[in-house]
């Protein structure tokens, strides 16, 4: 996608999912606004990252206690759709992969098919964008 097409593709799930009012954390809207940023930027990886922090603050913001509580337990602690707590295990899943390298000497298949890694990276950032305007979206007022 080119960059008006990411920014037509965050516009319209804006349109589709906003259909009320929400209140956000000043936190939240910066990571909001910057993984955005990344995503529309190529920066695939950031925009994963961001988002994820984004989401993580949101349900700290909505659901949280005033314990540390881990992004695994928001997610299941979160009144949201059994589709998006699934979706949002995946993407946390994913994200852990690229933050906690098990071994950064087995770096072969990413020197080797780096097409591949970023083609993923890609997917995945698209995914995470959505994730993250659902997650954002969920228990609107009207």
């Amino acid at each position: 996608m080119t960059e008006n097409e990411k920014w037509d593709f965050i516009n319209k799930l804006d349109e589709k999912l906003l259909v009320g009012g929400v209140i956000l954390s000043e936190w939240s809207a910066f990571l909001i606004r910057d993984a955005e940023t990344a995503f529309v930027a190529g920066a695939h990886l950031a925009a994963i990252l961001t988002a994820l922090a984004g989401i993580e603050s949101h349900l700290k913001y909505e659901y949280g206690s005033q314990q540390r509580e881990r992004l695994v337990q928001l997610i299941d602690a979160a009144s949201i759709t059994e589709e998006l707590r699934a979706e949002l295990h995946v993407l946390r899943r994913y994200r852990n992969r690229w933050v906690h390298v098990s071994d950064p000497h087995e770096d072969s298949d990413l020197l080797d098919n780096p097409g591949t890694h970023e083609a993923e990276l890609e997917q995945m950032a698209t995914r995470a964008i959505r994730a993250l305007l659902q997650t954002i979206y969920t228990g609107q007022w009207l």
